[in-house]
């Protein structure tokens, strides 16, 4: 924006969002600055009123949707006007490897085509060094200068938690935040309005939001949560864009969100004043297999490009990958972005604050679990695995003769929780693999017989117990 006001003339910002349009306008009218939106919600007298401020010079910033850039009237308005400068908002979405690519971007490779010699531009707070290239390239930038900013939140703290009882957990962690604003995202709309009834019950003030509800109710709870007039807002993602409150303190994710994109940019709604909050995410294994059931869905029912499906999967996997590791989360997600975190400890999230622990023979525990995959012949799930280790007493084991096997019983003295964790953390370290059918099935590969055999460290982490933590 600053460049667009120093410079003179008109200066056009491509946005996918009407509500993320409308919140950056009125920002700008609050500063003084003349910015107007060319969108669907205006009627023709105030599109006409607009579009001669613009003829007239009177604009500095002029908002559109991707839609509407390439049509024969707005082309005609920006030659008129004489447009030098396009500047491509959440530019991340003219990727197909982006997280949330959208066909109708695929129309910015024209803009040089259209308006020889201007120069243009694409901003995003969420692109990996894949998706950099790639809008460079979808762009017809030519020797283009790419500025990266530091992808890290000091500020933030991270946490993911096993998600045991989310009522509770969502309470406790509400309990930490009296008082200060917070959102909780959840996957689907039934889960906004159970969430949001549980907290009714509880006597805590929410407001609801999910695009199922009417435009107008929408609004209403956006702009009551924008104004401070209420602090807790239970929400899908449909929830955030233009959201630009500075003192969030807290961020739930209810489940796992479909990529570590998506994370990254809805925990960094909070803490934009710079004060420490706080991120957590509740996880749960199925949460993968919902997820992979609405992108299958998704996929047949929208008549999307070959590769949707395997980067949706890919980005899914990333995310999947970063709830079940034993990595800081800080280094995990400065890392996912190409970028390094220097120091040794980020002090900010659950494995560097003590949350958890690195558990002891953490090698000896993973070869005892990956034996037991090797035994059960790498047909069985992890559920099954786990009675075996745990030494269960149940007719299944015992028809199949798994009581017999020479894993059975190793881990007994560990409870279900825990040694499910190991697993899906030795599946995000990549030494153990599980199979994405209905009934997913845990493999090995060259990875598991390297730790078996002693030529491969892993790293296993498990809850401070609470003698320890008192």
């Amino acid at each position: 924006q600053a460049p667009a006001v120093l410079r003179g003339g008109t200066t056009v910002v491509i946005s996918p969002l009407i509500s993320l349009m409308k919140d950056q306008v009125d920002g700008l009218h609050a500063c003084g600055i003349p910015a107007v939106q060319l969108d669907s919600s205006l009627s023709p007298q105030e599109r006409f009123s607009f579009e001669q401020d613009v003829r007239d010079g009177a604009v500095r910033l002029l908002f559109v949707s991707p839609e509407r850039l390439m049509t024969p009237d707005f082309c005609n308005l920006c030659r008129q006007v004489g447009v030098k400068t396009f500047a491509i908002d959440e530019a991340h979405c003219i990727s197909h490897w982006g997280h949330d690519f959208r066909p109708e971007y695929r129309m910015m490779n024209r803009i040089k085509e259209v308006f020889p010699g201007v120069s243009v531009h694409g901003y995003t707070a969420t692109a990996t060094e894949q998706v950099r290239g790639d809008i460079c390239k979808q762009l017809a930038l030519t020797n283009p200068l790419v500025l990266v900013g530091n992808f890290d939140r000091p500020n933030l703290t991270y946490r993911v938690l096993r998600r045991t009882d989310m009522d509770k957990q969502i309470l406790d962690i509400l309990t930490r935040h009296a008082g200060e604003a917070g959102i909780i995202y959840c996957l689907r709309r039934r889960d906004v309005d159970d969430i949001h009834a549980t907290l009714k019950h509880q006597g805590r003030k929410s407001l609801p939001y999910h695009a199922g509800m009417d435009a107008n109710e929408r609004k209403r709870v956006q702009d009551a949560f924008i104004n401070e007039e209420c602090d807790l807002i239970v929400a899908t993602v449909a929830f955030g864009m233009g959201i630009d409150r500075s003192n969030i303190r807290f961020i739930i994710h209810a489940s796992m969100p479909k990529s570590v994109e998506h994370y990254q940019q809805e925990t960094g709604r909070a803490g934009r004043d710079g004060l420490e909050a706080e991120c957590v995410l509740l996880y749960a294994q199925k949460d993968f297999m919902t997820w992979r059931s609405i992108l299958e869905k998704s996929a047949q029912e929208n008549d999307v490009g070959p590769d949707f499906l395997p980067t949706s999967m890919k980005h899914l996997d990333d995310i999947d990958h970063y709830a079940r590791g034993a990595v800081c989360r800080h280094r995990a997600l400065v890392g996912y972005f190409g970028q390094t975190y220097e120091g040794p400890n980020c002090g900010a999230c659950d494995l560097c604050l003590g949350d958890v622990e690195i558990a002891p023979d953490g090698l000896v525990l993973a070869q005892k679990i990956l034996s037991c995959v090797a035994r059960v012949k790498e047909r069985f799930g992890v559920g099954h695995v786990i009675s075996v280790l745990r030494g269960e007493d149940t007719d299944r084991i015992r028809t199949l003769q798994h009581d017999q096997l020479s894993t059975y019983g190793l881990l007994k003295e560990h409870a279900k929780g825990v040694i499910r964790d190991w697993i899906f953390q030795l599946i995000g370290q990549g030494a153990l693999m599980q199979t994405q059918d209905e009934y997913p099935v845990l493999k090995l590969n060259l990875a598991s017989w390297e730790v078996m055999k002693g030529k491969q460290k892993v790293q296993l982490v498990q809850p401070v117990s609470k003698q320890k933590a008192d």
